[in-house]
């Protein structure tokens, strides 16, 4: 899937600024904005990041994005997969009493959706209230952002003893304790085992192959102790 997230970037890149995207910089944990901020300056482009230029420019690249990206929607399957176990996981929380089970991702919102459907998910997810890469905020703002929409919808506060966030990096767990959640970190992307735990995480897991291991973590973080 990575191939054609940079091809959907060139394209749209070239056609916000008028400029070639030699160089695409780091991507894992972060939005859309904060990457292509990044990659004026990695490209010779960064003039057009000054305010309010900068704004305007990237609203044009966000808007370039998705049709860049639904262009290729054939190739999602072609070249990329789920992991071992993700349907089932995200089928079973989905499935859990009390469960909104929405996505905080730095992809745009169209681009996210037509990677869930891509692989028959949408239908497991609430995506009205998730945060994207569309806001300019960091993850952490986005997580906020994401439990005051479902809160609004839903008519419950989704409060830090009720909010998991389900993720694969380092900057993913600091987002976590920044938008105030619990965090299942999995050891699938380019953070070890190792290095989701030092960030802090609460729960660390190998990979999502064990569904019964995913839903009793979740389960676990969200049940208030008992005292006394």
């Amino acid at each position: 899937m990575g191939q054609v997230t940079r091809a959907a970037y060139a394209d749209a890149f070239r056609k916000a600024t008028g400029r070639p995207l030699i160089r695409l910089p780091q991507t894992a944990g972060r939005t859309e904005s904060e990457i292509f901020f990044d990659a004026l300056a990695l490209n010779e482009a960064d003039s057009l990041a000054a305010a309010p230029a900068g704004e305007e420019v990237l609203g044009r690249f966000a808007a370039e994005l998705a049709p860049a990206f639904r262009a290729r929607r054939a190739l999602l399957t072609e070249q990329g997969r789920l992991l071992p176990g993700a349907r089932a996981a995200v089928a079973e929380v989905a499935g859990l009493p009390g469960v909104v089970q929405t996505l905080l991702t730095g992809s745009i919102r169209p681009n996210a959706i037509e990677k869930l459907r891509a692989f028959a998910l949408e239908r497991f997810f609430d995506t009205e209230v998730g945060g994207y890469g569309s806001e300019v905020y960091p993850k952490g703002a986005l997580l906020l952002n994401a439990r005051g929409r479902a809160a609004e919808k839903y008519g419950v506060e989704f409060g830090e003893e009720a909010t998991v966030y389900i993720a694969d990096s380092t900057r993913d767990v600091a987002a976590a304790k920044i938008g105030g959640a619990r965090s299942v970190a999995v050891a699938s992307g380019r953070s070890s085992a190792a290095e989701l735990r030092d960030a802090g995480a609460d729960v660390v897991l190998a990979d999502l192959a064990d569904t019964a291991n995913v839903v009793r973590a979740v389960d676990w973080l969200t049940t208030p102790a008992v005292t006394g």
